[in-house]
Formats: C-alpha cells, sequence, structure tokens
C-alpha cells in the first residue's frame, strides 16, 4: 500500500499568500490538496495553486553543479564548484561584485543573501525584481504613510462597503483576492472597476470607468476635486490625523481639475466621475485595491501619491474594509524587500546610509572586516545601465533565483550588459534564459524541499514546509550562500544549522519581525508584521491610531497630472 501524507504549506505563486496541502506518497509530491484552516483562501485554490505540485519532480530540474570549460557546461562536485567561485569572486573589489536576490525564495534564504552581498561582498549593489513592479509603491506610500506596506488584511476586503479597483485585474491575478471582492459586493458593497481595458474583473462592476491610458492622477484628482467641492471630506480625519492638506486642496481645486475638464482628459462621462466620488466619501468604508496598473509608469509614484491622498481624504484608514491595498506580484515581493534585499536597506526598511543602523548590523554580524560603507547601492536598472555605458565598473553577479534575461526591460539591453560581465553565478532550480551567461551554475531547492517563510502581500508571515527530498545534489539556497562564503573566510558569519536559526537572526535585527518566531508561526494564521513582542498578536490593519511618519501624521503629497 502506498505510504500517503499530507503537508501543510504555501503556495507559491502569486502574493496572495494561500495555504494548501501537498500530497505526499512514497515520498514524492504527488498533488495538492484544501487545507481550509487559511482564514486567506479558506481552502480555496486558482488553477495556479490547484497545480503547484506539477514542476516539483519536473525532469529538467537542475540537480548538479555546472562549470562552463571552454564555453561547455560541465558537470561538477559541490567542492569543485565552491572553491572555483571563491577563487573567482575574491578577484574582484567590493565595487565591482553586484548580487540579485529574489521574490521567489524564503525570507530566510533573502536575508542570507543580504548579509552576504553587505558582509562578504562589502557591496550595497543588491536588488531584485520588485524593483521592476513595486518599487513606486515603497517609495510613493512610505512617503505618505511611513510605511510602503499594504495597509489592511485580505479577509478585511469583504467587510468594505465600497470596493475602488484601478490599475488591477485582481480575478486573473489574485484570484482568492478577487473572492473576496465579490464577498462584499454580494454583501451589498458598491463595486467601482476603473481601468483603461475591459476585463474579467470588470464584468460584475456597478461603475466601470474605462479610461484613458496614463490619465489615473487626472482622474484621481477629480474625484477628490468633486469630494472636496460637495464638502464629502472627512474634516475631523484630515484635521487631526494628516498635514499638508491646504497644498493639496490648491492642486486639485483648479479649474483643470474640474469635473467637466477630467471627464475630456479621461474620457469618461463627468456623472460617472461624480457617481464614483459619491460612492467612496459617502459609503461608509472605501477599499482602494490597485496593482502594477498604477505603478508600472513613468509616474508610477504620483499615481500612489493620488490613491494614497484619495483614502486620506475620505478617511479611509485604520479601519476594517479600507485602506490602500496595492498587491504584490509573486509570492514573496513583500518578504524581499522587508529582508533588506534592496540597495538603499537593511532589513525592516533600516536604511544603509543611518549611522545607527549602520553600527547595529555591523556589529549584530561582526565581520572582522567591517561591512559595506554607508552609501546606496545600484538598483538592477542602474547595474544593467552601468555594465552598458561603463563596461569595468561592475565585472561580477551573484544571482539566486531570478532571471533578469526574462523579466527586465529591453532584454537586447540586458542582453549587452551580460556580455560586459567576467564572472556570472547563478543559483536557481531550472535552467533559465540567464543560464546562458553564467559560469557556474548551482542547483537549489523548491518551495516544496524546504522549511522556511514568506510574506504576502497583507504582511502575513506564513510557513513552509518541507515535503520531500531535493532531486540530485540540490540543496537550500542559504546553504550555499553560507558555503561560498565560508570558502571566502568568513565560515563563523554564517554557521546557521536550520532556517529557524536564520530567522531568529532576522527577527532580532528587524523591529517588525522581532516578535515571531517559528512556535509562534506554526498555527493557520501565521503573523501580520508589525509584530513587536512576544505578546504582540501582529498587526492586521496599519495607522489604527497613527501613521508610521516620524510625527505620526499621514502627509499629503499633490501630485500634477502628466500626459504620458
Amino acid at each position: 500500500m502506498a505510504n500517503l501524507k499530507y503537508v501543510q504549506s504555501t503556495c507559491p505563486y502569486c502574493g496572495s499568500g494561500c495555504s494548501f496541502n501537498l500530497v505526499v506518497k512514497d515520498g514524492k509530491v504527488v498533488d495538492t490538496a484544501p487545507y481550509t484552516r487559511s482564514p486567506v483562501n479558506e481552502g480555496k485554490l486558482c488553477p495556479k495553486g490547484n497545480y503547484a505540485h506539477e514542476f516539483v519532480n519536473s525532469p529538467d530540474r537542475l540537480t548538479t553543479p555546472l562549470i562552463r570549460k571552454d564555453g561547455v557546461l560541465t558537470e561538477a562536485t559541490w567542492e569543485e564548484a565552491i572553491a572555483y567561485i571563491a577563487e573567482n569572486f575574491k578577484k574582484y573589489q567590493p565595487s565591482e561584485r553586484c548580487c540579485l536576490s529574489s521574490a521567489r525564495v524564503s525570507n530566510e534564504d533573502n536575508y542570507a543573501m543580504m548579509k552576504f552581498a553587505r558582509g562578504v561582498f562589502k557591496t550595497n549593489h543588491i536588488d531584485h525584481c520588485a524593483r521592476l513592479c513595486h518599487s513606486s509603491t515603497v517609495a510613493g506610500l512610505a512617503g505618505s504613510f511611513g510605511s510602503g506596506a499594504m495597509t489592511n488584511s485580505i479577509p478585511d476586503i469583504a467587510e468594505a462597503k465600497c470596493i475602488f479597483i484601478i490599475g488591477s485585474n485582481t480575478f486573473e491575478q489574485h484570484p482568492l483576492i478577487g473572492r473576496r471582492e465579490v464577498m462584499a459586493k454580494k454583501n451589498g458593497a458598491k463595486y467601482i472597476y476603473a481601468d483603461p481595458r475591459r476585463t474579467i474583473t470588470g464584468s460584475p462592476a456597478d461603475l466601470f470607468l474605462q479610461f484613458n491610458s496614463g490619465t489615473d492622477v487626472a482622474l484621481l484628482n477629480g474625484l477628490m476635486h468633486d469630494i472636496i467641492e460637495n464638502g464629502w471630506e472627512d474634516k475631523e480625519f484630515v484635521e487631526k490625523r494628516t498635514k499638508g492638506y491646504e497644498e493639496l486642496k490648491a492642486l486639485v481645486m483648479q479649474d483643470k481639475y474640474s469635473l467637466e475638464n477630467v471627464a475630456k482628459i479621461t474620457g469618461l462621462a463627468a456623472e460617472d466621475i461624480h457617481t464614483a466620488a459619491d460612492w467612496i466619501a459617502n459609503s461608509g468604508g472605501c477599499a482602494l485595491i490597485y496593482s502594477m496598473g498604477i505603478t508600472q509608469h513613468t509616474v508610477g509614484v504620483d499615481n500612489v501619491h493620488a490613491c494614497a491622498n484619495l483614502q486620506m481624504l475620505t478617511g479611509n484608514l485604520g479601519k476594517p474594509g479600507c485602506g490602500v491595498n496595492p498587491l504584490r506580484g509573486q509570492n514573496n515581493v513583500q518578504g524581499a524587500c522587508d529582508m533588506g534585499a534592496l540597495p538603499v536597506n537593511f532589513s525592516g526598511y533600516q536604511k544603509v546610509t543611518d549611522e545607527a543602523a549602520h553600527k547595529k548590523f555591523e556589529d549584530a554580524w561582526a565581520f572582522p572586516d567591517g561591512i559595506a560603507p554607508m552609501q546606496n547601492g545600484y538598483e538592477v536598472t542602474v547595474m544593467m545601465n552601468v555594465l552598458c555605458d561603463n563596461p569595468g565598473e561592475l565585472k561580477c553577479m551573484y544571482i539566486m533565483g531570478e532571471n533578469p534575461l526574462l523579466s527586465d526591460p529591453d532584454l537586447n539591453h540586458v542582453k549587452h550588459a551580460f556580455e560586459n560581465l567576467e564572472f556570472v553565478v547563478v543559483q536557481d532550480i531550472f535552467m533559465t534564459e540567464t543560464c546562458e551567461y553564467a559560469d557556474v551554475i548551482l542547483p537549489a531547492v523548491c518551495y516544496a524541499e524546504r522549511d522556511g517563510t514568506q510574506t504576502n502581500t497583507e504582511r502575513r508571515v506564513q510557513r513552509w514546509r518541507k515535503a520531500q527530498d531535493a532531486p540530485g545534489q540540490a540543496i537550500d539556497d542559504w546553504r550555499i550562500i553560507a558555503k561560498i562564503a565560508a570558502a571566502m573566510g568568513y565560515e563563523e558569519q554564517f554557521k546557521w544549522e536550520s532556517y529557524s536559526e536564520v530567522f531568529d537572526e532576522m527577527a532580532a535585527l528587524t523591529p517588525q519581525y522581532a516578535g515571531m518566531n517559528y512556535e509562534r508561526l506554526e498555527g493557520p494564521d501565521g503573523l501580520h508584521w508589525p509584530c513587536k513582542t512576544a505578546e504582540d498578536p501582529g498587526t492586521p490593519i496599519l495607522h489604527k491610531e497613527k501613521f508610521l511618519t516620524a510625527d505620526g501624521l499621514g502627509v499629503f503629497f499633490p501630485a500634477e497630472w502628466q500626459a504620458p
């Protein structure tokens, strides 16, 4: 009789963070089954989650280290590969080295890569693909609210009295969050959908605003113009909890943001804009939901500021069924950012240019020769420009679970950049397009073969659990990083024995995660950061009493519309 067991884990696809059971038969993952206790998806899955077991045992998985010799990839032992990598990495100056981390791997692996970049490579040139999707969210919301994260929880969306979706095709991209939007509508919520395209997400809308592409700021300013003109703003919230209102009012009350003019710019009917303004301001709680339709513009940060301005103006923050809710693309985009896989931050968004933060990490890590200097590194887009425009400035790159030759804009530009690198190491689970440029390829484990944690779009930290052994000689990402560090003379700094030990070190240095450990993350709910003490139940809704800015006030950033 077959030996069957269920192992509860978290889906590796999008930022929703749905839970499921992996079905393990005779030591191999063969299927998924519902895990009904999850507050995110309550046992439901989309097609991606339903088939999340299918790639795990693919015959195409990388199973052994490969070294390129005379242009040909040849199998090698781990000892050979690690020695070869260390010998080559040592040839370069800190300023010539760079790293790409990953929104696909665990928090622990991203933390290890961040520590490696700053302690072993001595560089702040580390980034990952969040740069290409939600960096404008992080910048925009951090300015407005003091934190660049989704303000409310996924279950919370079902409680909204009005749903305003702009720049998100939720039903396709985040189906289990789309389920909450449908639940809100069933509970009587007004449903507004604003998008240049008519998508499946717009089909149940009470009001569909099909506006001209690139006119988001004009539309949002027009809504605010109408709200102020009718006296629908939340005067008490604006007065007690925000600053910069007069500057915002001066901008949005200009004649160019009147209903008539905004109707001309956006291609909408003035009465539809007026109806949307009425519902957003007066329904008793509006959740604003957006995704990359807002962020992926030259004016992405302005778009984000305008969304934040609208929600502060109407007092739709710090309460259930409200908030500004940016939906992350990949499963651990939020976590990779939280872990400091960014050129400007340590973990927990502590600035690399801040003296106190720099000293804190330097002291905790105890690298004998210090860590990277207090200066910002290059973003991945800048790395590619530097490689093309100033060949010789950056010479080697260490890539974990990232595929820039598929994900980055202008692939010819990226190919040209990679041709100018002298030494490239890629660590992944499949042979990717980027592997064509790799001097060494290292086989890593996938989500079903590791423990660890990931942080979903609503800041909920949840467990992965190992369900089977990895194929061939593949090993955990953080263990590979530790091996390379040891070969470069930094064994003491990477002496972890397990994922939970990596997590505990990270949590001790990261205020938002300080109250978490694996024992507390055992249950079905996970924990929302910030969770600052062992007794803290976590924070599903941000900004209830005050914002995370220095003075606790939300900041209005007036955004002028610019034509694309």
